[in-house]
Formats: structure tokens, sequence, C-alpha cells
């Protein structure tokens, strides 16, 4: 997914307690997103937090482990981090390309029960092939994670609910693909520059302070 297009946020509808908005790529400006639509997006309890978590502004990351753009993205997002200290990103697991990445998303949301998501997370997206079970498992035990009992929290129901949360956010808010960052108001699809994505976040921080 080598396009990368702006998307710019118009009103819909999320089932019956959150308005989620959709992107509209035809608006001029970013209409505010609804206070419902930023606490599911940006404050799930089911959803790892990398950067600061008190920090004053969050951007969203939608990826997949077999996606290669989220790949390369990796360096960026530890990078962007790093530079800035009121930055929270959150991650959303969002496994669009089958199986092998369905398994990927729940080992890895799994590994945050023995502290390593972060570890696991960037060993994932560094690895050399397709993630699927063997190969997932295989770095898995590199990072000395316990396969049993990540096997075993694969299944929990929080885990269901971050994987299903994030294909209803996507659809709701007709998103194209990953990777998909989104900050304030606006999100962007594909691979950024690092400069590409300290100029998201400051748009955003401009618009929320």
């Amino acid at each position: 997914m080598t396009t990368r297009r702006h998307l710019l946020i118009s009103a819909t509808a999320f089932g019956a307690s959150a308005a989620l908005p959709a992107f509209s790529q035809s608006a001029d400006r970013p209409n505010p997103m609804p206070p419902e639509l930023r606490k599911v997006l940006e404050r799930s309890p089911n959803a790892p937090v990398l950067g600061n978590p008190q920090g004053d502004v969050t951007l969203t990351e939608f990826f997949d482990y077999n996606c290669r753009f989220c790949r390369k993205m990796l360096g960026t997002i530890q990078a962007l981090v790093t530079s800035d200290p009121q930055l929270r990103v959150v991650y959303r697991e969002w496994p669009v390309f089958g199986e092998g990445s369905e398994f990927a998303s729940r080992a890895s949301l799994a590994s945050l029960e023995q502290g390593s998501y972060w570890q696991f997370h960037a060993a994932l997206l560094g690895m050399k092939g397709q993630a699927v079970e063997a190969t997932v498992m295989r770095i898995a035990r590199e990072v000395g994670l316990d396969e049993d009992k990540l096997r075993k929290d694969m299944e929990a129901p929080h885990i269901e609910e971050h994987i299903a949360t994030s294909f209803a956010l996507a659809d709701h808010m007709g998103l194209m693909g990953t990777p998909t960052f989104i900050a304030g108001d606006e999100g962007v699809f594909g691979e950024m520059s690092l400069t590409e994505t300290r100029e998201l976040v400051a748009r955003a921080r401009a618009t929320l302070g």
C-alpha cells in the first residue's frame, strides 16, 4: 500500500453508545472528533501504549505484522517517541492480512501478561518472512516468553475485544489499510518519513491545545 492519502473526519455512528466519525477526503478541514470516539480510539484499556502515558497528544497506529510498510515504520515511530517526551502512541492491532496476522496479533497482545509486549512487538515487525504460527512462536521463544502461558493468554476475552474493536473502528471510519496513523482530528494512510510524522503530531497538538 504505497499511496498515502490524508483522511479528514466527518460524522457517522458507531453502535448505540459511541459516535465514530468516518473519514472523508473531500472536506477542506477536519471536523472535530466526537469525544466518544476519541475515548474509544485513544483510551481503550486493552490497547498498548508506548511513550508517555500522560502525554499531551496521542498518535494511534492501526497496523498488521505482515504489512511491509508497518515494518518500515517501526524505527520511525521509535525515533518519534524518543524525540517527543509528551507523545503517547496507541497501538491498534488490525490483522487484515489473514490467519497468520491474527495469530501474531493475539500472541503480541497476550505478551502483555508477561511484560514483554514491546520487545516482542519490535521482534515481530523486524522478522524476515511472513508472520505465521511457527515463526511467531519461534520469535516468542527467542525473546524469552513462556510459550504455554502465551497460548493460554491468547484466548482471553480482552484480546478478542481489542481485535474486534479495531475492525469496528476501521470499518466505521472508512480506513483504507495499514498502516494508518490518527492524531488529533486527522489521519494519514501509508508510510511516512520522520518529518511527516512529526508534522502530523504537531498539527494535532496545535488543534487540541
